[in-house]
């Protein structure tokens, strides 16, 4: 188990650093499409090459879909979680030091990726809105993956499927949230960035687990299980 739980670890921290940092780092030149691949490419590499250790979830969210799919056990997922928000703390804190190596950084100006919505943030949406958002793509994301690891699924290609679904997840919605789908990778950015990012990250906790629990017990039922 401690096996799985350092590759969580590792796969999270990969994830954040990654696409975060293509937020952070690459900024405009590489704009909302660079930031989305980012993250995608970041699950991948991940996918295939952790994956096989842990099944690389990489978030919250999807370890409590597989547990209302009835594949993985509340006390294995509870581990996970704890391994993956361990690994975005850490993403999240390798990024900072990077970042800060620039005189004309400052995480209350740049910040770190976090995610937010609301008046201020990238395109202003609403509350109602952002968790519409957050909800119904993390159910869309967990159906995805549930399906591409199940019975049925073809082989070898998961970690594809996952990547470039978190990819057009990011190319519909960085504007709305910044694109959490993941309350590991929500919670890493905001511990540093502080302030309204940390008033409104139980929104980015919420929503994700009540969209990873969704598709996990529709899934269980059969209705998108093979």
């Amino acid at each position: 188990m401690t096996k799985k739980l350092l590759a969580e670890a590792l796969g999270t921290f990969i994830l954040v650093l990654f696409g975060c940092g293509a937020a952070v780092i690459g900024g405009a030149t590489v704009g909302f499409t660079g930031i989305a691949l980012a993250f995608g490419l970041a699950i991948i590499a991940a996918a295939y090459g952790l994956g096989a250790i842990s099944g690389a979830h990489l978030n919250p969210a999807v370890s409590l879909g597989m547990v209302a799919a009835g594949r993985m056990s509340a006390a294995d997922c509870a581990g996970y979680a704890a391994a993956q928000v361990a690994g975005a703390i850490a993403g999240a804190l390798v990024l900072y030091c990077i970042a800060s190596g620039q005189a004309e950084y400052s995480v209350a100006v740049n910040g770190l990726g976090q995610n937010g919505y609301g008046v201020g943030y990238l395109g202003g949406y609403a509350m109602s809105a952002a968790l519409m958002f957050e909800f119904v793509m993390t159910f869309i994301f967990v159906t995805v993956i549930l399906g591409a690891t199940g019975a049925g699924s073809t082989a070898g290609f998961a970690g594809l499927a996952i990547g470039l679904t978190l990819a057009a997840i990011h190319l519909v919605g960085i504007n709305v949230t910044g694109v959490s789908v993941n309350p590991a990778r929500s919670i890493g950015p905001a511990l540093f960035v502080g302030g309204t990012a940390l008033s409104q990250l139980w929104l980015f906790i919420v929503a994700p687990l009540a969209g990873g629990a969704v598709a996990g017990v529709i899934y269980k039922l059969g209705l998108t299980r093979a």
